[in-house]
């Protein structure tokens, strides 16, 4: 971890709030930049003049808000979980990304470089997905826009995601399951990476996550923010006033970066990422990058990552696909050195509790993923009665089913009172 005084912190994160982070190179002060191939960075710098060209051109912004709110039904509500705050002596706020369009914010992203692809004139599109949601965004926005897509999944993903691996196939998208490696979703991104080397001129990588080398956690989070600034105006207008505290679950770190980046400025909301405990603190027992990791390199990106003494990037465990991952955003990483926003981890148990908990009393089965950012504000409750809190339900438990049957076989349900 990069040790940076109060002065450079204070500096660097007014520098992120005027929208001057990353810099021309990519960087998020200490951390990002463009660690590829050579062979890729033509494609990368064209990638970097085209966001510019377009991100925030009136045609590209009309064309996305259009299609973010007519096809996948944004903004998405803000719902006050009066049970789980009744419960917890405090006032909780749910911003729903599991009712937008397939069911989690990866839409956000997807759609909107799916719109980027074909502007480019993309002959087809190659993206990873680990949990299966980016995976079925990716393929429904490329359905969308008319552009074959092509999704690497690992291995073991493919078979405890088997509901989205369906969805995938369904929407158009070929699904190529990953055997190398850890088989999991380092090891999909890999080979996005080795097919886009071998097809640079025509393929476009939609990457799904604020990770990977220069422009991309940029573009992501341009494109995830739109949940943060959905979420601060939603709760200024319900309530009159900001919350107390923000909270979402990490993995690669783009529904969280979302919600955080519009409130970075605003000193008086805490703001909270949650990783993953795994089954404890031992090295490839959990997924828990930001507060276990050191500074390296890994697809790209000079970012915080798992591995061992040698430099060697850790195989990882979460009972949430999509937060096994042995790497973090370059954003995140800044976002802890300079200590604006404050990263803690919940178990495989306490995100299973929280799941259930929140099934039982709001009606709302939330993904794995979303389950650890309640476990964590549930713990923060307990010290801080009375207070606001902002919970991003980044997606939806659906896709989770086979792991929780297996979990709780049965249901928990007698199978005589089952109809």
């Amino acid at each position: 971890m990069h040790s940076i005084d109060k002065t450079a912190a204070a500096r660097l994160l007014a520098a992120l709030v005027r929208g001057e982070l990353p810099d021309e190179r990519g960087r998020f002060g200490p951390y990002g930049g463009c660690f590829a191939p050579e062979v890729l960075m033509p494609a990368l710098l064209r990638l970097k003049d085209e966001v510019q060209r377009h991100l925030h051109h009136p045609d590209y912004q009309a064309e996305l808000q259009h299609e973010l709110r007519t096809w996948v039904g944004r903004p998405t509500p803000l719902t006050r979980a009066a049970k789980l705050g009744a419960a917890w002596g405090t006032d909780v706020w749910l911003k729903r990304e599991d009712l937008a369009h397939t069911g989690a914010h990866k839409i956000n992203n997807a759609l909107g470089q799916a719109l980027l692809a074909k502007r480019m004139g993309a002959k087809r599109v190659i993206a990873e997905t680990g949990a299966g949601q980016h995976g079925v965004a990716t393929a429904a926005a490329c359905a969308r826009v008319g552009i074959p897509a092509t999704v690497y999944m690992g291995a073991i993903d493919v078979k405890r995601q088997a509901p989205n691996v369906d969805r995938m196939y369904q929407l158009g998208a070929k699904v190529v399951p990953v055997e190398s490696g850890d088989q999991t979703l380092r090891a999909a991104i890999d080979e996005a990476f080795r097919d886009w080397v071998g097809d640079p001129e025509y393929a476009y990588y939609l990457l799904g996550s604020a990770v990977g080398p220069h422009p991309y956690p940029y573009l992501v989070r341009e494109l995830q923010s739109v949940i943060g600034r959905e979420s601060r105006a939603q709760f200024q207008e319900t309530t009159g006033q900001l919350p107390d505290i923000a909270i979402a679950c990490v993995g690669g770190g783009s529904n969280s970066i979302g919600l955080f980046h519009p409130f970075a400025g605003d000193a008086q909301v805490k703001l909270m990422g949650v990783e993953a405990g795994g089954r404890g603190p031992g090295l490839g027992d959990n997924s828990a990058t930001i507060g276990r990791g050191k500074p390296g390199v890994l697809h790209g990106t000079y970012s915080l990552l798992l591995q061992d003494e040698n430099g060697q990037v850790q195989e990882t465990h979460s009972v949430s696909a999509g937060l096994d991952y042995p790497g973090v955003g370059p954003e995140h990483s800044l976002l802890k050195a300079i200590g604006r926003v404050d990263y803690v981890s919940a178990t495989d148990e306490e995100a299973l509790a929280a799941l259930r908990e929140c099934c039982a009393a709001e009606g709302i089965l939330p993904a794995l993923e979303s389950s650890h950012a309640l476990a964590a504000a549930k713990r923060w409750a307990r010290d801080n009665k009375g207070r606001k809190i902002l919970i991003g339900l980044s997606g939806r438990g659906d896709k989770d089913m086979p792991t929780l049957s297996q979990v709780f076989p049965g249901g928990g349900v007698p199978h005589h009172s089952r109809h």
